[in-house]
C-alpha cells in the first residue's frame, strides 16, 4: 500500500469487470487475504488524527477544563486520569462524538468516501429514511424523517453538552470521604446526577422512535454508566459513590464476557483472517498468509487463526475480565488491565471495517480508571456493594439482552445482546439488473451511490467499481459468504450480469450508519428504499440471513425483491459452509429451501437441489 494510492489487484479492469461472479470473487478474496481493503496509509493517518487529536486531545481538554482541572497534569498532584468527573464526561464526549457520526462507521473504510461523514446529515435532514424499532410503539407510524425527530435529536445532542459543560458538585452521596481514602484530591467534584437523567429519557424516546440513531451512539455501551451516575448515588447515602463504582465495573465487566461468550463458534474463527488480513499496521505478508490454510489455493482459516480466535481472542477475553472482576490482588490486577488495554489498542490496530476506534480508546481509559484507580483491596470489590444483593441485582439486569439476544438474535440488534465482534451477523447481499443502482439516488439521503462517492473522491469509475467489489470479497471470506452467495447464484440465473453489492456498505449510503448489523437493513429498510427507488420486480434481489442462535446450529435466510416482498425462505447448516473456499468452485454450499415463490427456483441446478435436505 502506498500512502496517498490505493493497492488495486493486478488485473486489468475492464478485462476483470467482464468475468463471471465466481472468478472475480476467487480474484478479490485472494487480495483481500493477501493485502486487505488496499486503503492507502493517508486514509489510516486521518483516522489516527480523528481518534488521537480530534477525540482523545480535545475530549481530555474539554472534561478537564469544565471540572477545574489541568489537561496537562494526568498523574501526581491535580492529575486527571483518576477523577471520576473526567471519566462522566468523556463517557458524554464519546456519545456526542458517536450520536453526531463521526466516531463509528465513519469515513471510506466505511464506504463514506465523500461526504465521509453520514450521522447528523442524515438524522438532521427531513424525509430521510427512519427505522422505528417496534411497531407496536404509538406514536411511532412512519418511516420518515419529521421535524418532531429533527428536533428531539438536536435536543439530544444540546442535552450532553450540558452535562459535559457545567461544573461539578461535591455533595454526592460519600464522594468525598472515598476518595481521600485514596489520597484522591475532591476539589473537581462530580457531575450532578439529575443531570443524566434528560439525555437518558431523550435516548430512549429517540431509540422508539428511529433504532438507527439509538444504535449507532452505543446506546447499550452509555445508557448503563449513565444510569449507575444518576441512580446510584441517590440510593444510598452513605455507600452510593462506591455503589456506583462497582456497577461500572460490572458493565464493563458483562460487555467483555458476553463478547467472549458470543466468539465461542466456528463464525469467529473466519473473522480473525480477514482482520489481520487488513490490519496495516502488520507490514509483513508472511503473517497475512499465515492465517490461511495454504494461500492462495486454500483461503480457509489456518491452525494459527484458529488459536487467536479460541486464544487470546475468546478464552483471555472472559479470563482477563473475570481475574479484574474478582482479583484483590494489586499485580494480577494489574496484569489483567493491561492485557485488557492492549486487546482495545489490537482492535483499534487492525481498522475494523465499521472503525469502532473511539469506543475501544474509551474502553482502554475505563480499565485503568475503574480497576487500577479503584482497586478492589481497597473498598470497591463486588462484594464491598451496599447491600450485597444489590450486585446480584445489577449484574441481572445487565445479562438480561445479552441472554435473550443470544436465544433470539431475530429479537434483538447484535450491539446489546453483546455480539460485536463475535462473526455471527446478520448480512445481506445485493444484486442489481444492469441499470438498477441508478435508482437508489432517488432516494432522500444526504450522499449519493458509493461507486459515485469513490469516484468523486478521484477514482477511475472502474476501480471505484472495483473497490466497492471488494467488500464482496471480504464478505465472501465470512461464514455468512458462503451462505449467501450460494443462495444467490441459486436464485439468480443472470448473477454474472448484476452488480452486487455488500450490504452493510450498501446501508451507509442510505441511512447514514450502520455497524454490521443487519437488523439497520432488513425488510422495513427494504420497503422505505422500494417507496421511493420504484425498482420493478426482478430489479434487484437481496440474500438476508438472521444471526445464528446459540442453541441451534443452522441460520435461517430469506431472498427478497423490493417490489414484491420475500420471495424465497431457507435454512443453512453452519458446517456446511466452513469448508467451503470463498469463490465456492463446488457450486453452491448445501442450503435448504422450506418456501419460494421464485420462478427461477425451478430452473436450478440438479446439483443444488440434491443439496437441499433439512437443516
Amino acid at each position: 500500500m502506498g500512502f496517498k494510492d490505493p493497492t488495486f489487484p493486478a488485473v486489468d479492469p475492464h478485462e476483470f469487470l467482464a468475468l463471471p461472479l465466481r472468478d472475480r470473487i476467487k480474484t478479490l478474496s485472494t487480495q483481500w487475504a493477501g493485502s486487505g481493503f488496499g486503503t492507502p496509509y493517508m486514509v489510516h493517518t486521518i483516522y489516527i488524527l480523528k481518534l488521537v487529536v480530534f477525540y482523545g486531545f480535545l475530549g481530555v481538554v474539554i472534561a478537564t477544563t469544565t471540572s477545574g482541572l489541568s489537561p496537562f497534569t494526568v498523574v501526581g498532584d491535580g492529575g486527571w486520569w483518576n477523577q471520576p468527573i473526567v471519566y462522566q464526561k468523556l463517557v458524554m464526549w464519546t456519545l456526542l462524538v458517536e450520536t453526531i457520526g463521526i466516531g463509528g462507521s465513519w469515513g471510506p473504510l466505511a464506504g463514506k468516501a465523500k461526504p465521509m461523514t453520514g450521522g447528523i446529515l442524515f438524522w438532521a435532514k427531513r424525509n430521510t429514511i427512519r427505522l422505528r424499532p417496534f411497531t407496536w410503539v404509538p406514536g411511532t407510524a412512519g418511516d420518515r424523517r419529521t421535524p418532531l425527530d429533527i428536533g428531539l435529536y438536536l435536543l439530544l445532542l444540546a442535552s450532553y453538552v450540558l452535562v459535559i459543560a457545567l461544573p461539578g458538585v461535591q455533595n454526592v452521596s460519600n464522594f468525598s470521604t472515598a476518595m481521600q481514602s485514596l489520597g484522591i484530591d475532591t476539589a473537581a467534584g462530580l457531575v450532578r446526577p439529575a443531570l443524566f437523567f434528560v439525555p437518558i429519557v431523550l435516548l430512549i424516546l429517540m431509540g422508539l422512535r428511529d433504532k438507527t440513531v439509538f444504535l449507532a451512539a452505543r446506546s447499550e455501551q452509555y445508557i448503563p454508566p449513565m444510569l449507575a451516575f444518576a441512580i446510584l448515588p441517590l440510593l444510598s447515602a452513605g455507600h452510593g459513590f462506591t455503589n456506583m463504582i462497582i456497577a461500572l465495573k460490572l458493565i464493563i465487566g458483562i460487555v467483555w464476557i458476553g463478547a467472549g461468550i458470543s466468539k465461542l463458534n466456528e463464525h469467529f474463527v473466519m473473522v480473525i483472517p480477514p482482520m489481520v488480513s487488513n490490519a496495516p499496521s502488520n507490514p509483513f505478508s508472511g503473517i497475512r498468509k499465515a492465517m490461511y490454510r495454504n494461500y492462495p489455493e486454500d483461503l480457509r482459516p489456518s491452525g494459527l487463526a484458529r488459536f487467536m480466535a479460541h486464544g487470546p481472542g475468546t478464552v483471555v477475553e472472559i479470563v482477563a475480565p473475570l481475574i479484574l472482576l474478582f482479583s484483590s490482588n494489586h499485580t494480577v490486577t494489574l496484569i489483567a488491565g493491561v492485557f485488557m488495554c492492549l486487546y482495545h489498542l489490537f482492535i483499534i490496530s487492525t481498522f475494523p471495517l465499521a472503525v469502532p476506534l473511539e469506543w475501544n480508546l474509551m474502553f482502554s481509559y475505563t480499565t485503568l480508571i475503574l480497576f487500577l484507580g479503584f482497586p478492589a483491596d481497597r473498598g470497591y470489590a463486588l462484594w464491598d456493594m451496599t447491600p450485597a444483593w444489590l450486585a446480584l441485582i445489577v449484574a441481572a439486569a445487565l445479562m438480561f439482552f445479552p441472554i435473550l439476544g443470544n436465544l433470539r438474535p431475530d429479537k434483538i440488534s447484535f450491539l446489546p445482546s453483546m455480539r460485536q465482534y463475535g462473526g455471527n451477523w446478520a448480512s445481506a447481499i445485493w444484486a442489481f439488473a444492469p441499470g438498477a443502482e441508478e435508482k437508489l439516488n432517488r432516494v432522500t439521503r444526504s450522499a449519493p451511490n458509493q461507486v459515485d462517492q469513490f469516484i468523486a473522491a478521484g477514482y477511475p469509475p472502474e476501480w471505484a467499481e472495483i473497490t466497492l467489489q471488494m467488500t464482496a470479497g471480504w464478505r465472501s471470506l465470512h461464514s455468512q459468504g458462503r451462505g449467501l452467495f450460494s443462495v444467490l447464484h441459486a436464485v439468480a440465473p443472470d448473477i454474472d450480469q448484476r452488480s452486487v453489492r455488500e450490504a452493510e456498505f450498501l446501508c451507509n449510503s442510505l441511512i447514514g450508519f450502520n455497524f454490521g448489523d443487519g437488523h439497520l437493513h432488513n425488510e422495513d429498510m427494504i420497503k422505505a428504499v422500494q417507496d421511493e427507488a420504484g425498482f420493478e420486480p426482478g430489479e434487484v434481489l437481496i440474500v438476508w440471513v438472521e444471526s445464528q442462535p446459540i442453541h441451534k446450529n443452522y441460520q435461517c435466510y430469506k431472498v427478497i425483491d423490493p417490489a414484491l416482498g420475500v420471495v424465497e425462505e431457507g435454512t443453512w447448516v453452519l458446517s456446511d459452509l466452513v469448508d467451503e473456499q470463498p469463490w465456492l468452485p463446488n457450486g453452491p454450499a448445501k442450503h435448504t429451501v422450506t418456501w419460494s415463490n421464485l420462478a427461477s427456483r425451478n430452473n436450478r441446478r440438479p446439483a443444488v437441489e440434491n443439496k437441499e435436505k433439512t437443516a
